[in-house]
Parts: C-alpha cells; structure tokens; sequence
C-alpha cells in the first residue's frame, strides 16, 4: 500500500470534496484488517491486567486493595489522554500520531512486565493507559480513509475489532497467566503493538490536519461543545454511568473467584470473557436497529438489559456455587451486549452533531466512558475489600440504572 494524504470531506472546503470522496475506490482488505488490529490489540493493553490480579499481587506481595489501582490507573490514564492527546488528531498527522503511541505503548508494556514491585507496575499502568488512546485516532482514521458509500461497514468493522479486544483480552490474558505466567503476558502484548506499529508504518496513509488551532484552543473547544451541546453531555452522562458498573465488574472478578469458595485461577476468570465477546458480535445490530426506530430507543433498550443483567447477580449468594458461576456467565453476557449496544447507539447521537468535529465530540464521549471505567476500578476494589460481591453487585446495578434514568428522562429526545 502506498501513502496518500487522506482529507475528511467535512474539513475540506471545496464544494466538490463529498463528490470526490464517493466516488474514492474500496479500501484494501489488508488496510482494514490492520485498522481493526491496531484499534483491537490497542484497547486490549488497558485490560490484560484484570484476569491476572489475583496471580499478580501475590507475586509481588500487593494487597487486594493496593493491587486494584492497576486496573485503575490504566483506566484513569486512558481517560487522560483522550482528553489530552485524541483531539491532536485534527491537528496533525495522525499517523505519525499512531506510530508513536504504538512505540511508547510498547515500552510501557515492557516496563510493567518487568516491574518488580507494585509502585514501578502504577507508573507503567498509567503510561499504558496514556499510549492506548491510539485506539481513538485509528477510529477517526478509518472514517476518513473510507469512501463515503462504504464509511459504515469500515467503521463497523473496526468497531468490531475494538470491542472484541476489549473482551477476548481477558480470555488471552489468563489462560497465558496460568500457563505461562503474568510477566509473559505483557511481553507479548508489546511485542503485538510493535508489530502493528511496523505494520502502520509500511502500509498507513498519511493524513492532513483539518485545522491549525494551537493546543490550547483546540482543548478548550472540548469544554465549548460540552456546553453547546446537552445530547452530548447526555451521552457521555449515560455512557459513563454505565462503564463505573462495568469495569467494577471486570476489575474484581479474577479476585473474588481467587478466593472462597470457588478458588479459580486466572484462566477461569479470562474465560469469563468469552461470554461478553458474544455480546460484543451481536452488538452492530444496534446499527441497524437505530437507523430504522432511532438511536434514542436503542440507548433506552441496552441500559435497561445493562441494569437488569447486574440485578440477576443480586441472587448469586442465594444459589449453589457451580450455578453461581453459570449465573454469573448470563449476566456477563447481558450487560455486555447491553454496554456496547449502547455504545453504537450514542455514537450514532454524537457524530450526528457536528461533522466537522467527530474527532473532538468522540473525545468528549470516550472521556466520560472511560472516566468511569477509572471511577469503577477504584469503587470496586475497596467494595469488594471492605463488603463483598454483593456490594460490587449493588454498585453495578445502581449505575445502571441511573443510565437508564438519564435516557429516560423528559426531554432526552428533544435535546438530541
């Protein structure tokens, strides 16, 4: 594949610029599949971690609660930089932009790999959090490298690959830790970025910047949209909520199955997440969906299933507990499907905004998600420390259905 200067039609002030974007040919088969790798094993850095916990603080003598900051700071430093570095994808060329999160992604990952107490693993955990967002500029990246007639399948398909990432990790992540041990699984997980990154580097087009604000101004357009904008903020509300029961789920998980009475290892935890990557499959349906009844019913369908799958967790402690964990496996795959089916549908609310500023309204809306992906790694290891599952059941259930209030409150239609 040879390099092209790849300009959003929204950004180019030529009349003809739509015209000419449509009639652009396919993209290549191979380009796809790496946008879908690159975005997929990017995001799944952020969660290798969570099925290892368990494994992890014992070898490196961390408490429970102490160890949960690993999850946390990953989710804190994603958060972070798609505040902070997503935007700079309008403003430069964002491939340069991926090539260098996947080289410093990779060191991070060497680093905590190699790490041998809990306070060089934080640093490292923020790091990778911090280079992960390469996932958030290789999303924008497709959108702009696809004609118009085929923009929805390519992003669908990196979507799809994004969000298997998220889920399958886990899966990857235990079954190397109980194998191989948890220092390998981060070796691997750099040694894939790099790969991607050489990848990227032979085959991504190059892409010109669509504005010349300095970095200040272009950061406080965040704020401005924010402000301007109530779906917006509806959106990032909701989804936010939803991502705090979410990760407190995913973060504690690996832990309370260490223990009483189930004592599995990480593999069993990791296995977990083959449920939620069948949600995840399912979820471009809710593409479909909101193009025919409206994104606005499908956000109210998928945190009403996000609720009610966390409430079934609320009977576990009344069940056996080999059906404790077949209960546990439904619920996984019923939240998931609903948190990302969401996911797709408040997309869909926000990239209809202002097509101008996708990259900075997609900004706005992973920030919060993953503001509470952070806020949910936190909650959820003290809860669990300090109260249970149960607690981290309530909690999941709670948020959930106060997404489900913000979706259904008077007016959210109007506002989008």
């Amino acid at each position: 594949m040879t390099s092209v200067q790849a300009v959003p039609a929204a950004a180019d002030p030529h009349p003809g610029a739509r015209h000419h974007e449509s009639e652009a040919p396919r993209l290549p088969a191979s380009l796809i599949l790496l946008l879908a790798a690159g975005a997929g094993l990017s995001v799944a850095a952020l969660y290798y971690s969570q099925p290892m916990l368990g494994v992890l603080g014992a070898d490196i003598g961390a408490s429970e609660a102490t160890v949960g900051l690993v999850p946390t700071l990953t989710q804190l430093g994603y958060a972070l930089g798609i505040l902070l570095l997503a935007p700079l994808g309008d403003r430069y060329d964002r491939r340069r932009i991926i090539l260098a999160k996947a080289a410093a992604l990779s060191v991070a990952l060497l680093v905590g790999g190699a790490a041998s107490g809990i306070g060089l693993l934080l640093a490292a955990s923020l790091a990778t959090g911090l280079a992960a967002t390469m996932a958030q500029d290789i999303v924008p990246a497709a959108a702009t490298l696809a004609p118009e007639s085929h923009r929805g399948k390519v992003v669908g398909t990196v979507m799809t690959g994004l969000l298997l990432g998220i889920l399958l990790s886990r899966v990857a992540s235990g079954f190397v830790a109980e194998h191989f041990g948890w220092r390998a699984m981060y070796v691997i997980a750099a040694a894939s970025i790099a790969l991607i990154g050489l990848v990227a580097w032979r085959g991504l087009p190059r892409f010109r910047p669509t504005t010349h604000l300095p970095y200040r101004a272009l950061l406080g357009s965040l704020g401005k949209l924010w402000v301007k904008h109530g779906a917006l903020r509806r959106a990032a509300l909701a989804q936010g909520m939803l991502s705090v029961g979410f990760s407190a789920f995913w973060s504690t998980l690996a832990v309370m199955l260490h223990g009483a009475p189930f004592h599995l290892g990480s593999a069993a935890a990791g296995a977990f997440g083959l449920a939620g990557a069948a949600g995840a499959l399912a979820a471009p349906l809710a593409g479909r969906l909101a193009d025919r009844r409206g994104p606005e019913l499908v956000t109210r369908l998928g945190t009403a299933l996000t609720a009610l799958s966390f409430a079934m967790m609320l009977f576990a402690p009344l069940v056996a507990p080999h059906a404790r964990l077949w209960l546990i496996g439904a619920s996984a795959l019923g939240f998931d499907l609903g948190v990302q089916v969401t996911l797709v549908a408040h997309q869909t609310i926000v990239y209809g905004i202002e097509p101008g500023a996708r990259s900075r309204l997609n900004a706005v809306l992973f920030g919060g998600m993953f503001i509470g992906m952070a806020t949910g790694a936190a909650l959820g290891s003290v809860l669990l420390a300090q109260w249970g599952w149960v607690a981290v059941t309530a909690l999941s259930t709670g948020t959930a259905g106060a997404a489900l209030a913000v979706r259904l409150w008077p007016g959210a239609a109007r506002a989008r």
